[in-house]
């Protein structure tokens, strides 16, 4: 049985925030998973990227944004950053023992089980790659796993720009090396890439794409439910969409929440 002060908690939101708008792939299927909760994403659109900062600027800032999110009310936080997991997540959870905080993880896990005898390529930011997450996920799944660092390209979603030609010359130079070799899974180690899949899908024609978005969000679930925190069932869900960068950057995210993919 839960108690009204419980109740209370299980009402409140969950609070999720990324670099600038990426995240919002995370938050979709977040919103479909969970469609009971109430979801405040924060973009931090005037500071993006976070990929080719230092660890410490990245850590300063995800500090900033899980202050402001606490101060709303949020009984869970998720960092729907790749580069911000690596650099934050761990310090985070330190200072903040009690409070459910679900990080980000690139799909290397599921695309080893892919792998036989060609390559996997795996898609992130320079932070990312550089990052002690990664290494140690590369050390435990990277057989056969080429890592591609791919500054500039998550802008290309902050701009709304999805497909078209400077994307696709972007793409031309980065899948060169790789066109006529057997590409077994692309994994795609940025929130911002999930929104690329179509763009990414016509250089790779049949190869899965892996994002790391349902099982944060399955994580999430199981967090909430191991704490009392889930939304009841007949609690009606909700999304806010919040930017450091002003105006603009929200309606880039009520774009990216009703697109295809």
């Amino acid at each position: 049985m839960i108690n009204e002060n419980e109740r209370g908690e299980a009402l409140s939101p969950v609070g999720m925030f990324d670099s600038g708008v990426g995240g919002i792939s995370v938050l979709r299927e977040a919103v479909r998973l969970l469609p009971n909760e109430r979801f405040i994403f924060y973009g931090d659109t005037k500071n993006a990227p976070y990929g080719t900062k230092t660890k410490e600027a990245v850590l300063a800032l995800s500090r900033q944004v899980v202050k402001a999110l606490l101060k709303r009310q949020c009984k869970a936080i998720v960092i729907a950053c790749n580069t911000a997991t690596s650099a934050a997540a761990a310090d985070l959870r330190a200072e903040y023992p009690d409070l459910p905080i679900i990080a980000m993880e690139p799909a290397l896990k599921p695309a080893s089980l892919l792998h036989s005898d060609g390559v996997v390529l795996s898609l992130a930011t320079p932070g990312t790659i550089a990052g002690e997450k990664y290494a140690h996920l590369y050390a435990l799944y990277g057989k056969g796993v080429v890592s591609l660092p791919c500054p500039g390209l998550m802008e290309f979603v902050e701009r709304g720009e999805l497909d078209g030609p400077a994307l696709n010359r972007y793409f031309e130079t980065l899948f060169m090396p790789y066109r006529d070799k057997k590409v077994e899974a692309i994994v795609l180690g940025c929130t911002h890439y999930s929104f690329l899949k179509k763009s990414i899908a016509g250089f790779f024609p049949g190869v899965p794409l892996l994002d790391g978005n349902g099982g944060t969000v399955r994580q999430l679930r199981r967090r909430l439910e191991a704490q009392n925190l889930l939304a009841p069932a007949e609690a009606a869900g909700g999304v806010e969409l919040l930017s450091s960068g002003g105006g603009e950057p929200v309606k880039t995210m009520q774009a990216l929440l009703c697109a295809e993919l």
